[in-house]
């Protein structure tokens, strides 16, 4: 039902998108942290970057961790972590290495599968050399003191094919929220679960898409209400995934094509 002309393709590379992006009046893009920058000063253009979604598990109900493994799993790994809502840290002021040791024991031993199998959950990176500086930079931050690699011993993470490579599932555990993987984002299931006490967490979070708070504590979900680096709120178990129509987390699209004004005119005029 989409008319052929509102359609096109225009081969190239990164600098052949930004050419669109120069030429178009009213343009809406996705792209990484850097794109969001590049662009944060055009009002013409609505950039949509990382969201670095969280699941944080407050004081009062993180005892119960294991109860909410499935819902965890899911939220890093369907659609094979590609999206924005995909959850990529889940911070609790305890538990956090018997709760990273969990997620993969589960997610870990996935394997790559032949992208027309319909079992196949990971999905491929395609441009040359992107998973491999992926996973370099992921390396590189695993030698930092606190942090471990917790998916290590379920096999090699990266593999490379001849016209694809792939990353599989990946859970790293940091000791604090300080360290620099504990707020990190790709474009694959990756998650690193992070230790870090109630109170601090609003602050150290940084801004975040989708906040899941697995908490009945009503007087911490209001703080979590009135933040304004969390942009989409989940009050209970429920995942970073779920979505609902009625609440769009970056706005409708009429928030961005059209513009609301005031507009009047005379009875006459209106043929009344």
């Amino acid at each position: 039902g989409i008319p052929r002309e509102c359609i096109g393709i225009y081969p190239g590379g990164g600098e052949m998108g930004a050419e669109v992006v120069n030429r178009c009046g009213r343009v809406m893009i996705f792209g990484s942290a850097q794109t969001v920058q590049h662009y944060s000063g055009n009002a013409n253009v609505q950039v949509h970057g990382p969201g670095y979604s969280k699941i944080l598990l407050g004081d009062d109900l993180v005892d119960q961790w294991e109860d909410h493994i499935d819902l965890m799993v899911d939220s890093i790994y369907k659609n094979s972590g590609r999206g924005c809502i995909n959850c990529s840290g889940i911070w609790a002021s305890r538990h956090t290495k018997e709760i990273a040791e969990a997620i993969a024991e589960r997610i870990g031993p996935i394997e790559v599968k032949d992208p027309e199998d319909p079992e196949a959950g990971l999905a491929a990176f395609t441009v040359d050399g992107q998973a491999e500086s992926i996973w370099g930079m992921i390396e590189e931050g695993c030698s930092e003191e606190g942090v471990t690699h917790v998916t290590a011993k379920h096999g090699d993470r990266l593999e490379s094919m001849e016209r694809c490579a792939y990353i599989r599932p990946t859970i790293l555990h940091c000791d604090s929220p300080d360290r620099k993987m504990a707020n990190t984002e790709y474009m694959y299931p990756f998650a690193s679960v992070v230790e870090c006490p109630q109170e601090q967490m609003l602050e150290k979070v940084g801004h975040t898409l989708v906040v899941s708070a697995i908490t009945e504590d009503e007087a911490w979900a209001a703080q979590l209400a009135d933040a304004t680096n969390v942009d989409r709120l989940n009050i209970g178990p429920l995942p970073t995934i779920a979505l609902n129509w009625l609440q769009p987390h970056e706005g409708n699209l009429v928030d961005f094509l059209f513009r609301a004004r005031a507009y009047q005119t005379t009875p006459a005029r209106m043929g009344t």
